[in-house]
């Protein structure tokens, strides 16, 4: 402590304030994403459903475990984050497809509406589903 202050404090000039005032420092867990479910179950319905059509269409014994771990990778990429939106504390949900359909969803970006939010977050898993059928096609057309 400075001389100064020890002086003030000994002399009886020293201002005495109340304490401050206790501070939240918890920040609001909000785990949820923002979109409805259903777009979520639409994607990955769209990610496997390009492997059952590359699978089904150059069925091999060979591509079993590739496809197996293909499968693992999709859904622990979806489930693991729908496992984190229900853990203790996330008091936040997400959004239902009506309340989606009311206001959209709010981007970094400005507020997308919620055709052009759906279009967005499906265009590539409805190309890759696109793009296998036309690979199955052409596959099936060549041999």
């Amino acid at each position: 402590m400075s001389h100064i202050i020890h002086d003030l404090i000994a002399s009886g000039d020293a201002r005495v304030v109340e304490q401050p005032a206790q501070v939240r420092h918890q920040v609001e867990a909000d785990r949820n994403f923002g979109l409805p479910t259903a777009l979520y179950g639409a994607t990955v319905g769209c990610y496997l459903g390009f492997l059952l059509i590359v699978g089904s269409a150059f069925a091999n014994p060979v591509l079993a475990i590739p496809m197996a771990i293909f499968v693992l990778f999709i859904v622990a990429a979806f489930g693991v984050p729908a496992v984190w939106t229900r853990l203790a504390g996330n008091t936040s949900a997400p959004q239902t497809l009506g309340e989606f359909e009311t206001r959209g969803i709010m981007t970094s970006t400005g507020r997308l509406a919620p055709k052009d939010a759906t279009i967005q977050v499906l265009i590539l898993p409805v190309l890759l589903v696109v793009w296998g059928l036309a690979v199955a096609v052409i596959a099936a057309i060549v041999t």
